[in-house]
């Protein structure tokens, strides 16, 4: 297949001009088509031109006016005026519109002509093919960003399968500590359940539910590798049991460390057993020094403990155990934070047979 002729449009009200500047370029090799004035130029031309040849003085639509309507067209197709002898002045306000160059008619000297449009079909090679290169350049880009969000999607499906596996994996051995222990079996799990139920009583968002859910889930995560049998012997425990025990929020939030996704989380696992007047442990905090997660996670925790057996006193009713949160509130617990527990706990219904004292002695029986 030969060479693409170079496609030249020229608008001129003349009709002998027309005719003898189409011969002129079609003697050079070029594929020229004609239009009577600027308006049917304009109709006309598409992106398949390579130049525009534009009279100046044409009726309905003079060519000043034609070439701002080809700008809009944005084509960017190299516009020659055709310009009569005195008319400078109006190549020059041509030029200054956009046009590439002007031709003076009569034309006398055709070397000069095919010069000129030679330059004009270079000019519009040239932009034809920086297009070309910007629209692969996209192309490449866009090709690139759907690859990478590909890869992000797989990162990020990854990445939340390995946090995934790892609350499980985690839930898994915290469950099994509590299991044989027949006094701690199925606490996290309503922890956790009471965290939620007052969290949402709170409006919390979601974010901040779903922290609130696993730092409960975990908050005593550091037991796994502390010697509790301590707590399975009759009677209370010594001074020296009860500082074991107390490690267990530091030793729970320090595994909780190396999981990045559970920034928040740890703190408040590490919190959860401060109180409102900084007497609590590990770090003493006091009133807003602790979150409004961690201040919740007290409340719930500090509530299951006292309606759970243990084996060193009896488990508190529900009325006995909210008196007693709100006769602490303000030095061990958030005031404000007990009276929406206290609201909320009358009407919550346990979605988990965890609560039931049947549960309790057939998990603890299996275990041992």
């Amino acid at each position: 297949m030969g060479e693409r002729l170079s496609k030249i449009l020229v608008a001129d009200d003349d009709g002998m001009v027309r005719s003898t500047v189409s011969k002129i370029l079609e003697m050079f090799g070029h594929e020229v088509t004609t239009a009577m004035d600027g308006k049917e130029a304009v109709a006309q031309v598409d992106d398949s031109y390579d130049v525009v040849i534009l009279d100046i003085n044409m009726p309905e639509m003079d060519g000043f006016e034609t070439i701002e309507k080809l700008n809009e067209l944005g084509h960017d197709i190299p516009v020659l005026f055709l310009t009569g002898a005195g008319s400078m002045d109006y190549a020059v306000k041509a030029i200054n519109l956009g046009a590439y160059d002007f031709l003076t008619k009569p034309i006398e000297d055709l070397d000069i002509f095919n010069v000129k449009i030679r330059r004009a079909i270079e000019k519009r090679m040239y932009v034809l093919q920086e297009r070309r290169y910007k629209e692969a350049l996209e192309d490449d880009v866009r090709l690139k960003n759907d690859e990478l969000e590909k890869k992000n999607t797989l990162l990020t499906s990854y990445s939340q399968h390995l946090e995934d596996a790892t609350v499980n994996l985690m839930s898994s051995l915290q469950n099994a500590m509590e299991e044989k222990d027949y006094y701690t079996v199925g606490h996290t799990i309503r922890v956790t359940e009471y965290a939620v139920m007052l969290g949402a009583a709170m409006s919390l968002g979601e974010e901040d539910m779903e922290v609130l859910r696993r730092a409960a889930q975990f908050h005593d995560i550091g037991k796994l590798v502390i010697d509790l049998s301590c707590i399975q012997k009759p009677g209370k425990l010594t001074p020296e049991e009860w500082e074991l025990i107390r490690k267990h929020p530091s030793v729970g939030a320090n595994i909780i460390k190396p999981l990045g996704f559970m920034e928040r989380e740890q703190k408040i696992i590490r919190h959860h057993h401060e109180r409102m007047d900084g007497r609590g442990y590990p770090d003493g905090l006091r009133g807003d020094e602790l979150c409004p997660l961690t201040k919740i996670l007290i409340v719930v925790d500090s509530y299951d403990a006292m309606t759970s057996r243990r084996n060193y006193r009896r488990n508190l009713s529900m009325e006995e155990a909210i008196s007693e949160l709100y006769s602490c509130a303000g030095s061990q617990f958030d005031p404000a934070t007990v009276g929406v527990f206290a609201e909320t706990i009358v009407d919550f219904t346990p979605t988990d047979s965890v609560f039931s004292e049947e549960y309790l002695e057939n998990v603890y029986l299996k275990s041992n």
